[in-house]
């Protein structure tokens, strides 16, 4: 009898996958961007906003659930860092709209580690309460991604030395430096999912 007192959970952790979900679809449509698709920062501007909302449901249901299978802190941080990517990717797109500076690419290469990042943070989420391993194997592999961006980035970086114009340097350093910050995101990401698990040990 008792109950049919208690608060009942909300799916948390659907809610957060399917905030990873969808924050993966709007870094696919970063890649495609950053691949010459301009039609693709619609995509990613549709996503971001489509993200916020799942996100504000996730709280929602965070503030409700009696008994949610991580703590709300955890779930906040997994949840608000995820959001800082898709909102880098979001910016990224309108920052190069606005200096007139299309992407090219190392842009692309480092857009695909990126996307390639989400992708195994999602599969981390998926396997937070449920395999502790294997979202710990995804949250490195992330990380790994993030390296990739760092050595695109660098790469990117030096040739640049051997360009003349001023305009096309300030704007491809500004471009790649925006690339280069969704890395760190990501890997903040990673590492809260590293904390989450160990917090549960």
């Amino acid at each position: 009898m008792r109950r049919w007192f208690l608060p009942e959970n909300g799916d948390v952790l659907g809610l957060l996958n399917e905030q990873a979900t969808v924050t993966l679809r709007g870094l696919d449509a970063l890649v495609a961007w950053s691949e010459g698709d301009a039609a693709a920062e619609r995509t990613v501007r549709d996503a971001e906003h489509e993200a916020d909302r799942a996100r504000r449901h996730l709280m929602t249901e965070v503030l409700a659930a009696f008994s949610p299978p991580l703590e709300p802190e955890d779930i906040y941080e997994l949840s608000e860092r995820l959001d800082a990517v898709l909102n880098g990717a979001k910016n990224t797109v309108r920052e190069a709209a606005l200096m007139n500076m299309p992407p090219d690419p190392p842009c692309a290469k480092m857009a695909v580690f990126l996307r390639d990042g989400v992708s195994h943070i999602a599969a981390a989420f998926a396997a937070l309460v449920s395999d502790a391993t294997l979202a710990t194997a995804e949250a490195d592999a992330a990380i790994k991604c993030v390296r990739g961006i760092e050595r695109a980035y660098r790469l990117a970086m030096s040739e640049l030395l051997a360009v003349e114009d001023t305009r096309e340097v300030t704007g491809r350093r500004e471009l790649y430096r925006r690339y280069a910050r969704l890395g760190e995101a990501l890997e903040s990401v990673a590492a809260r999912v590293w904390y989450s698990v160990v917090k549960k040990r």
